[in-house]
């Protein structure tokens, strides 16, 4: 006899973009998206839980919600496409209630909304953001955490998207300067990206204040980038708007979440 389990909606974001109905929890739901699915898949999956109430006119969420039932056999119900296009940017950010990081063996890690922000970060420093959905450039930038998002969904802007998901990553262009001086042959900080194209980006924008962003990559290749190199956190972003997830202390996720801090 089938059980009554709750639906739940589910955003993926990384490694590909779907709108999701399910029964399963967040962790059941990671462990067959890496394991338990034919469609197979080996890497980092970030997904955000989106409150079940969430309606939108481009998604028909009624339609295949209607459809999410226990299997005969009593096995909650794992996936139910909803849509895999232009996902992101038809969500209601006031409606992701949780934001969770997956190891390639399927360990979880929950992140909560926080409001303010802590960048650590002055004004005249260099970052690196990687983008994750819908586009996934790596970018230099002298932007700060937020102005990054902002800027990058501004419609008024050419090359702009209507929203962004992204990080930012550890970085010291100062440190990495003065490494890559005494050792040419320094190890990609970033997988995928040479140190001397790295160093090339730096001195450019360097030399032109005019210019803000330097694009370094066309993917990110954020499923190579260890969760580690993550600064803050991740935001969600759209002009005039944004919603901010932190990455908790290294410490308190090697003390709460031993498994996931070992996969970092």
């Amino acid at each position: 006899m089938s059980q009554d389990y709750p639906k739940r909606l589910y955003a993926v974001l990384h490694p590909s973009p779907a709108l999701i109905g399910s029964q399963m929890n967040p962790q059941s739901f990671a462990r067959h998206y890496l394991s338990g699915s034919v469609r197979h898949y080996s890497g980092k999956v970030i997904f955000a839980e989106i409150d079940s109430s969430f309606r939108h006119p481009y998604f028909p969420i009624d339609h295949f919600m209607d459809n999410v039932h226990a299997h005969e056999d009593g096995r909650p119900k794992a996936t139910k496409y909803i849509s895999v296009y232009r996902v992101l940017e038809h969500l209601d950010f006031s409606m992701i209630k949780a934001l969770y990081l997956t190891s390639p063996e399927a360990v979880v890690l929950r992140l909560e909304e926080q409001e303010e922000i802590n960048t650590r970060d002055n004004q005249e420093v260099l970052r690196i953001f990687a983008e994750i959905n819908p586009v996934r450039m790596l970018v230099l930038s002298r932007l700060s955490f937020v102005e990054f998002g902002q800027l990058v969904t501004n419609p008024e802007l050419k090359r702009n998207v209507p929203a962004m998901f992204y990080t930012q990553l550890e970085f010291d262009a100062n440190d990495f300067l003065q490494e890559f001086e005494l050792n040419p042959l320094l190890p990609p900080m970033v997988p995928k990206l040479h140190p001397s194209k790295l160093r090339d980006a730096i001195l450019e924008l360097s030399t032109k204040p005019d210019k803000v962003s330097k694009g370094m990559l066309l993917d990110s290749s954020f499923d190579e980038i260890p969760y580690r190199l993550v600064r803050h956190g991740f935001m969600f972003a759209r002009h005039g708007e944004y919603k901010f997830f932190g990455m908790p202390p290294i410490e308190d996720i090697r003390r709460d979440n031993h498994k996931f801090w070992i996969a970092m």
